[in-house]
Protein backbone atom coordinates (compact mmCIF):
# COMPACT_ATOMS: atom_id res chain seq x y z
CA UNK A 1 0.00 0.00 0.00
CA UNK A 2 1.38 3.48 -0.97
CA UNK A 3 2.58 5.56 1.92
CA UNK A 4 2.48 8.88 0.19
CA UNK A 5 -0.07 11.62 1.65
CA UNK A 6 -1.12 12.39 -2.49
CA UNK A 7 -1.56 8.53 -2.97
CA UNK A 8 -5.49 9.12 -1.44
CA UNK A 9 -7.51 5.60 0.12
CA UNK A 10 -10.14 6.33 1.46
CA UNK A 11 -11.01 4.41 5.16
CA UNK A 12 -14.08 6.23 6.63
CA UNK A 13 -14.58 4.37 9.80
CA UNK A 14 -10.37 3.69 10.47
CA UNK A 15 -9.81 6.18 13.87
CA UNK A 16 -7.60 9.18 12.11
CA UNK A 17 -4.91 9.83 14.76
CA UNK A 18 -1.59 11.34 15.04
CA UNK A 19 1.64 9.70 16.42
CA UNK A 20 0.47 10.14 19.76
CA UNK A 21 -2.80 8.56 19.43
CA UNK A 22 -4.78 11.57 19.63
CA UNK A 23 -7.14 12.09 17.15
CA UNK A 24 -7.10 14.43 14.54
CA UNK A 25 -9.84 16.32 13.51
CA UNK A 26 -10.28 17.89 9.88
CA UNK A 27 -12.79 20.69 10.87
CA UNK A 28 -9.78 22.40 13.28
CA UNK A 29 -7.38 21.89 9.79
CA UNK A 30 -10.02 23.70 7.83
CA UNK A 31 -11.05 26.57 10.26
CA UNK A 32 -7.23 27.37 10.61
CA UNK A 33 -6.96 27.06 6.47
CA UNK A 34 -10.24 29.89 6.41
CA UNK A 35 -8.11 31.95 9.25
CA UNK A 36 -5.11 32.44 6.90
CA UNK A 37 -7.97 32.82 3.84
CA UNK A 38 -5.91 29.70 1.61
CA UNK A 39 -7.75 28.11 -0.40
CA UNK A 40 -6.79 23.74 -0.55
CA UNK A 41 -4.66 24.35 -3.36
CA UNK A 42 -2.29 27.45 -2.10
CA UNK A 43 -2.25 25.37 0.94
CA UNK A 44 -1.16 22.26 -0.99
CA UNK A 45 1.44 24.21 -2.60
CA UNK A 46 2.96 25.81 0.53
CA UNK A 47 3.25 22.35 1.71
CA UNK A 48 4.44 20.15 -1.56
CA UNK A 49 0.78 18.19 -1.58
CA UNK A 50 -1.97 18.34 -3.80
CA UNK A 51 -5.53 20.23 -3.34
CA UNK A 52 -7.12 16.27 -3.34
CA UNK A 53 -4.37 15.41 -0.55
CA UNK A 54 -5.69 18.58 1.71
CA UNK A 55 -9.36 18.01 0.73
CA UNK A 56 -8.55 14.43 1.80
CA UNK A 57 -6.77 16.06 5.32
CA UNK A 58 -10.07 17.92 5.57
CA UNK A 59 -12.65 14.99 5.14
CA UNK A 60 -10.78 12.73 7.38
CA UNK A 61 -10.33 9.94 4.78
CA UNK A 62 -6.56 10.70 5.68
CA UNK A 63 -4.37 11.69 8.16
CA UNK A 64 -1.23 13.29 7.54
CA UNK A 65 2.09 12.44 8.18
CA UNK A 66 3.64 13.39 11.02
CA UNK A 67 6.38 15.95 8.96
CA UNK A 68 3.36 17.22 7.18
CA UNK A 69 1.22 17.79 9.96
CA UNK A 70 4.68 20.04 11.47
CA UNK A 71 4.72 21.96 8.09
CA UNK A 72 0.86 22.54 8.32
CA UNK A 73 0.80 23.91 11.87
CA UNK A 74 4.37 26.16 10.89
CA UNK A 75 2.33 27.39 7.97
CA UNK A 76 -1.10 27.96 9.57
CA UNK A 77 0.42 29.40 12.90
CA UNK A 78 -1.14 27.10 14.86
CA UNK A 79 -0.05 24.41 17.64
CA UNK A 80 -0.13 21.12 16.59
CA UNK A 81 -2.91 20.05 19.54
CA UNK A 82 -5.25 22.46 18.00
CA UNK A 83 -5.49 20.52 15.29
CA UNK A 84 -6.25 17.52 18.19
CA UNK A 85 -8.46 19.68 20.32
CA UNK A 86 -12.27 19.49 20.19
CA UNK A 87 -13.62 23.15 19.59
CA UNK A 88 -14.28 24.35 23.66
CA UNK A 89 -17.99 25.05 24.20
CA UNK A 90 -19.56 28.28 23.56
CA UNK A 91 -22.80 30.43 24.69
CA UNK A 92 -25.25 28.62 22.08
CA UNK A 93 -25.75 28.61 18.79
CA UNK A 94 -24.37 31.22 16.64
CA UNK A 95 -26.48 33.99 15.34
CA UNK A 96 -25.87 35.71 11.82
CA UNK A 97 -22.92 37.20 11.67
CA UNK A 98 -23.43 41.27 10.42
CA UNK A 99 -20.76 41.77 7.63
CA UNK A 100 -20.81 44.57 5.55
CA UNK A 101 -21.02 42.70 2.00
CA UNK A 102 -21.95 40.03 0.74
CA UNK A 103 -21.67 37.28 -2.54
CA UNK A 104 -18.98 35.09 -4.07
CA UNK A 105 -16.31 38.07 -3.85
CA UNK A 106 -16.59 38.29 0.04
CA UNK A 107 -16.81 34.24 0.56
CA UNK A 108 -13.12 33.94 1.48
CA UNK A 109 -12.88 36.86 3.75
CA UNK A 110 -16.36 36.02 5.80
CA UNK A 111 -15.30 32.40 6.14
CA UNK A 112 -11.80 33.97 7.74
CA UNK A 113 -14.20 36.24 9.92
CA UNK A 114 -16.27 33.18 10.46
CA UNK A 115 -12.99 31.26 12.55
CA UNK A 116 -12.13 34.38 13.93
CA UNK A 117 -15.70 34.85 15.58
CA UNK A 118 -15.04 31.03 16.68
CA UNK A 119 -12.17 31.41 18.63
CA UNK A 120 -13.42 34.82 20.07
CA UNK A 121 -16.35 32.93 21.85
CA UNK A 122 -14.07 30.07 22.68
CA UNK A 123 -11.76 32.14 24.38
CA UNK A 124 -14.59 34.31 26.01
CA UNK A 125 -16.32 31.55 27.04
CA UNK A 126 -13.27 29.46 28.42
CA UNK A 127 -12.41 32.45 30.37
CA UNK A 128 -16.28 33.08 31.40
CA UNK A 129 -15.42 29.96 33.58
CA UNK A 130 -13.51 31.32 36.30
CA UNK A 131 -14.76 35.41 35.38
CA UNK A 132 -18.42 36.80 36.18
CA UNK A 133 -18.64 39.22 32.72
CA UNK A 134 -21.30 42.32 33.01
CA UNK A 135 -24.58 41.03 32.66
CA UNK A 136 -26.56 41.65 29.42
CA UNK A 137 -28.49 44.86 29.36
CA UNK A 138 -30.56 44.98 25.68
CA UNK A 139 -33.71 47.03 25.26
CA UNK A 140 -35.95 45.14 23.55
CA UNK A 141 -37.25 46.97 19.97
CA UNK A 142 -38.82 45.48 16.51
CA UNK A 143 -40.01 47.01 13.78
CA UNK A 144 -43.68 47.71 13.18
CA UNK A 145 -43.55 46.35 9.65
CA UNK A 146 -44.22 42.75 9.27
CA UNK A 147 -41.52 42.45 6.91
CA UNK A 148 -38.54 43.67 9.35
CA UNK A 149 -37.65 46.95 8.21
CA UNK A 150 -37.89 49.62 10.49
CA UNK A 151 -39.24 53.40 9.65
CA UNK A 152 -36.93 56.68 10.56
CA UNK A 153 -38.35 57.39 13.39
CA UNK A 154 -38.54 53.35 14.91
CA UNK A 155 -34.93 53.61 15.09
CA UNK A 156 -34.51 56.98 16.25
CA UNK A 157 -36.65 56.05 19.13
CA UNK A 158 -34.80 52.50 19.74
CA UNK A 159 -30.88 54.86 19.90
CA UNK A 160 -32.97 56.87 22.73
CA UNK A 161 -34.49 54.00 24.81
CA UNK A 162 -30.80 52.75 24.81
CA UNK A 163 -29.59 55.94 26.14
CA UNK A 164 -32.52 55.75 28.76
CA UNK A 165 -31.75 52.30 29.76
CA UNK A 166 -28.28 52.51 30.39
CA UNK A 167 -28.15 55.99 32.48
CA UNK A 168 -26.52 58.42 29.17
CA UNK A 169 -28.41 61.29 29.31
CA UNK A 170 -28.20 63.40 25.90
CA UNK A 171 -24.61 64.20 25.89
CA UNK A 172 -21.34 63.21 24.17
CA UNK A 173 -20.08 59.39 25.06
CA UNK A 174 -17.14 59.55 26.55
CA UNK A 175 -16.25 56.20 25.80
CA UNK A 176 -18.46 53.69 23.50
CA UNK A 177 -16.14 51.09 23.64
CA UNK A 178 -16.63 50.83 27.20
CA UNK A 179 -19.92 51.35 27.36
CA UNK A 180 -20.38 48.74 24.89
CA UNK A 181 -18.39 46.20 27.14
CA UNK A 182 -20.10 47.27 30.62
CA UNK A 183 -23.54 46.21 28.56
CA UNK A 184 -22.51 42.87 28.21
CA UNK A 185 -20.68 42.93 24.73
CA UNK A 186 -17.73 40.82 24.15
CA UNK A 187 -15.09 42.88 22.42
CA UNK A 188 -12.16 42.09 20.38
CA UNK A 189 -9.37 43.93 18.26
CA UNK A 190 -7.75 42.23 15.31
CA UNK A 191 -6.27 44.44 12.72
CA UNK A 192 -6.09 42.40 9.48
CA UNK A 193 -3.93 43.99 7.08
CA UNK A 194 -5.28 44.24 3.39
CA UNK A 195 -8.67 42.55 3.82
CA UNK A 196 -10.82 45.81 3.62
CA UNK A 197 -13.03 44.08 6.91
CA UNK A 198 -14.35 46.59 9.23
CA UNK A 199 -15.88 45.21 11.77
CA UNK A 200 -18.56 42.52 12.62
CA UNK A 201 -20.80 41.51 15.11
CA UNK A 202 -23.05 38.65 15.93
CA UNK A 203 -24.83 36.59 18.86
CA UNK A 204 -23.53 33.56 20.20
CA UNK A 205 -26.47 32.28 22.24
CA UNK A 206 -27.45 35.15 24.57
CA UNK A 207 -24.28 36.75 24.62
CA UNK A 208 -23.32 39.55 21.85
CA UNK A 209 -20.04 40.15 20.37
CA UNK A 210 -18.46 42.61 18.45
CA UNK A 211 -15.20 41.90 16.37
CA UNK A 212 -13.34 45.04 15.19
CA UNK A 213 -10.63 44.21 12.13
CA UNK A 214 -10.79 47.46 10.59
CA UNK A 215 -6.86 49.10 9.44
CA UNK A 216 -8.07 52.44 10.60
CA UNK A 217 -6.43 55.16 11.71
CA UNK A 218 -8.66 57.38 13.08
CA UNK A 219 -10.37 57.16 16.48
CA UNK A 220 -13.61 58.77 15.60
CA UNK A 221 -14.38 56.47 13.07
CA UNK A 222 -13.50 53.40 14.93
CA UNK A 223 -16.01 54.81 17.33
CA UNK A 224 -18.58 54.90 14.45
CA UNK A 225 -18.06 51.05 13.78
CA UNK A 226 -18.83 50.43 17.30
CA UNK A 227 -22.19 51.95 17.15
CA UNK A 228 -22.71 51.07 13.84
CA UNK A 229 -22.41 47.06 15.95
CA UNK A 230 -24.57 48.13 18.72
CA UNK A 231 -27.12 49.25 16.43
CA UNK A 232 -27.29 45.49 14.55
CA UNK A 233 -27.43 44.02 17.68
CA UNK A 234 -29.93 46.19 18.96
CA UNK A 235 -32.17 46.11 16.27
CA UNK A 236 -31.24 42.72 14.12
CA UNK A 237 -31.42 40.12 16.20
CA UNK A 238 -34.37 38.94 14.61
CA UNK A 239 -32.89 38.77 11.11
CA UNK A 240 -31.78 35.10 9.35
CA UNK A 241 -28.89 34.19 7.95
CA UNK A 242 -30.80 33.80 4.26
CA UNK A 243 -31.92 37.74 5.08
CA UNK A 244 -28.25 38.78 5.17
CA UNK A 245 -27.09 36.86 2.04
CA UNK A 246 -30.35 38.96 -0.15
CA UNK A 247 -27.64 42.41 -1.04
CA UNK A 248 -30.72 44.46 -0.95
CA UNK A 249 -32.02 43.41 2.80
CA UNK A 250 -28.28 43.72 3.38
CA UNK A 251 -28.05 47.14 2.07
CA UNK A 252 -31.22 48.29 3.74
CA UNK A 253 -30.29 46.54 7.68
CA UNK A 254 -26.37 48.47 6.66
CA UNK A 255 -28.47 51.87 6.34
CA UNK A 256 -31.13 50.98 9.06
CA UNK A 257 -27.36 50.14 11.26
CA UNK A 258 -26.16 53.19 10.90
CA UNK A 259 -28.49 55.84 10.98
CA UNK A 260 -28.73 54.19 14.52
CA UNK A 261 -25.14 54.62 14.97
CA UNK A 262 -25.50 58.67 14.47
CA UNK A 263 -28.65 58.62 16.87
CA UNK A 264 -27.00 57.04 19.15
CA UNK A 265 -23.71 59.06 18.86
CA UNK A 266 -25.26 62.06 18.26
CA UNK A 267 -29.00 62.26 19.44
CA UNK A 268 -31.79 64.58 18.28
CA UNK A 269 -32.61 66.05 20.99
CA UNK A 270 -29.08 67.71 21.89
CA UNK A 271 -27.25 68.20 19.06
CA UNK A 272 -28.87 70.01 16.35
CA UNK A 273 -28.78 72.77 19.24
CA UNK A 274 -25.18 72.86 18.52
CA UNK A 275 -24.81 73.33 15.19
CA UNK A 276 -25.10 77.00 14.28
CA UNK A 277 -23.30 77.93 11.54
CA UNK A 278 -22.56 75.71 8.08
CA UNK A 279 -18.74 76.26 8.17
CA UNK A 280 -16.48 73.35 7.92
CA UNK A 281 -14.01 74.62 10.11
CA UNK A 282 -16.93 74.68 12.63
CA UNK A 283 -17.26 71.49 12.72
CA UNK A 284 -13.53 70.60 13.70
CA UNK A 285 -14.90 71.98 17.53
CA UNK A 286 -17.72 70.31 17.53
CA UNK A 287 -15.73 66.74 16.74
CA UNK A 288 -13.31 67.52 19.85
CA UNK A 289 -17.01 67.31 21.95
CA UNK A 290 -18.57 64.85 20.40
CA UNK A 291 -16.10 62.81 18.86
CA UNK A 292 -17.36 61.97 15.72
CA UNK A 293 -16.21 62.38 12.54
CA UNK A 294 -16.67 65.63 10.61
CA UNK A 295 -18.63 63.46 7.23
CA UNK A 296 -20.74 61.29 9.66
CA UNK A 297 -21.96 64.84 11.80
CA UNK A 298 -22.31 66.23 8.07
CA UNK A 299 -24.87 63.22 7.35
CA UNK A 300 -26.34 63.39 10.54
CA UNK A 301 -27.65 66.99 9.68
CA UNK A 302 -29.01 65.99 6.91
CA UNK A 303 -30.91 62.89 8.65
CA UNK A 304 -32.35 65.64 10.77
CA UNK A 305 -33.19 68.17 8.38
CA UNK A 306 -30.85 70.34 9.82
CA UNK A 307 -29.24 71.50 6.49
CA UNK A 308 -30.49 70.86 3.04
CA UNK A 309 -28.97 69.18 -0.05
CA UNK A 310 -27.51 71.98 -1.45
CA UNK A 311 -25.56 72.95 1.94
CA UNK A 312 -24.79 69.47 2.16
CA UNK A 313 -23.38 69.20 -1.08
CA UNK A 314 -21.71 72.42 -0.50
CA UNK A 315 -20.05 70.97 2.63
CA UNK A 316 -18.93 67.57 0.71
CA UNK A 317 -17.29 69.86 -1.47
CA UNK A 318 -15.19 71.48 0.90
CA UNK A 319 -14.40 68.01 2.42
CA UNK A 320 -13.32 66.76 -0.57
CA UNK A 321 -11.24 70.11 -1.79
CA UNK A 322 -9.32 69.64 1.67
CA UNK A 323 -8.57 66.73 1.38
CA UNK A 324 -10.55 65.34 4.57
CA UNK A 325 -12.14 61.93 2.72
CA UNK A 326 -9.69 59.95 4.30
CA UNK A 327 -7.72 62.35 7.43
CA UNK A 328 -9.84 64.66 9.08
CA UNK A 329 -8.40 67.02 11.95
CA UNK A 330 -7.81 65.45 15.13
CA UNK A 331 -7.57 62.05 13.39
CA UNK A 332 -3.78 61.94 14.43
CA UNK A 333 -4.57 59.19 16.91
CA UNK A 334 -1.80 61.11 19.72
CA UNK A 335 -4.98 63.46 19.54
CA UNK A 336 -7.94 61.27 19.72
CA UNK A 337 -6.63 57.43 20.92
CA UNK A 338 -8.18 54.12 19.77
CA UNK A 339 -10.58 53.39 22.81
CA UNK A 340 -9.44 49.62 23.11
CA UNK A 341 -11.44 46.80 24.39
CA UNK A 342 -10.85 45.87 28.21
CA UNK A 343 -13.21 42.82 29.34
CA UNK A 344 -11.32 40.01 28.16
CA UNK A 345 -7.69 41.89 29.02
CA UNK A 346 -8.85 41.85 32.47
CA UNK A 347 -10.68 38.65 32.85
CA UNK A 348 -7.26 36.71 31.87
CA UNK A 349 -5.28 39.37 34.31
CA UNK A 350 -7.52 38.62 37.10
CA UNK A 351 -6.85 34.79 36.32
CA UNK A 352 -2.97 35.32 35.95
CA UNK A 353 -3.11 37.26 39.14
CA UNK A 354 -4.99 35.09 41.16
CA UNK A 355 -2.91 32.01 40.70
CA UNK A 356 -6.31 30.13 39.94
CA UNK A 357 -4.23 29.40 36.12
CA UNK A 358 -0.92 30.15 34.94
CA UNK A 359 0.07 31.07 31.09
CA UNK A 360 0.83 27.90 30.05
CA UNK A 361 -2.44 26.57 31.60
CA UNK A 362 -4.31 28.92 28.97
CA UNK A 363 -2.14 27.66 26.29
CA UNK A 364 -2.74 24.25 27.01
CA UNK A 365 -6.37 24.37 27.68
CA UNK A 366 -6.90 26.82 24.70
CA UNK A 367 -5.31 25.37 22.11
CA UNK A 368 -4.92 28.24 20.03
CA UNK A 369 -2.03 29.93 19.05
CA UNK A 370 -0.74 32.53 22.02
CA UNK A 371 -0.16 35.18 19.61
CA UNK A 372 -3.82 34.69 18.22
CA UNK A 373 -5.04 34.77 22.05
CA UNK A 374 -3.31 37.85 23.15
CA UNK A 375 -4.73 39.64 19.92
CA UNK A 376 -8.24 38.89 20.89
CA UNK A 377 -7.71 39.52 24.49
CA UNK A 378 -5.78 43.06 23.63
CA UNK A 379 -3.05 41.48 25.86
CA UNK A 380 0.92 43.00 25.31
CA UNK A 381 2.75 40.50 22.75
CA UNK A 382 4.20 37.66 24.95
CA UNK A 383 1.83 38.16 27.96
CA UNK A 384 0.93 34.28 27.94
CA UNK A 385 3.21 33.26 24.92
CA UNK A 386 6.14 30.79 25.96
CA UNK A 387 9.22 32.60 27.15
CA UNK A 388 12.17 31.77 24.73
CA UNK A 389 15.32 30.44 26.38
CA UNK A 390 18.85 29.87 25.04
CA UNK A 391 19.81 26.70 24.07
CA UNK A 392 21.12 23.65 26.42
CA UNK A 393 25.04 24.40 26.93
CA UNK A 394 26.89 20.68 26.66
CA UNK A 395 29.93 20.04 28.32
CA UNK A 396 32.63 18.05 27.43
CA UNK A 397 35.50 17.12 30.50
CA UNK A 398 38.67 17.88 28.96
Amino acid sequence: MATNDDNILSFPNAARRDASGRRLIPERLKEARYAKSLNQAELGERIGKTRQAVSAFELGERTPEGTTLAQIADLLEQPVSYFTTPDRSGFGPFGPRFFRASGAETKRRNLMCDAYANWEVQIAHYLGDSVNYPSVNFPSVSPSDFKGAYEEEEIEDAAEKCRSVWGLGYGPISNILSLAESKGIIVSRLRMEGERIEAFSFWNGARPFIFLASEKFSASRARFDVAHEIGHLVLHRGVGQEDIEDPKTLKRIEAEANRFAGALLLPRRSFPNEVFTTRLDAFVELKKRWKVAIQAMVFRCKDLGIFDEYQVTNLYKQISARKWRTKEPLDDLEMMPLEQPKLLKNAVDLILSSGRKNASDLRNELALSPKIIEALCNLEDGAIAPAETDPPLHLILK
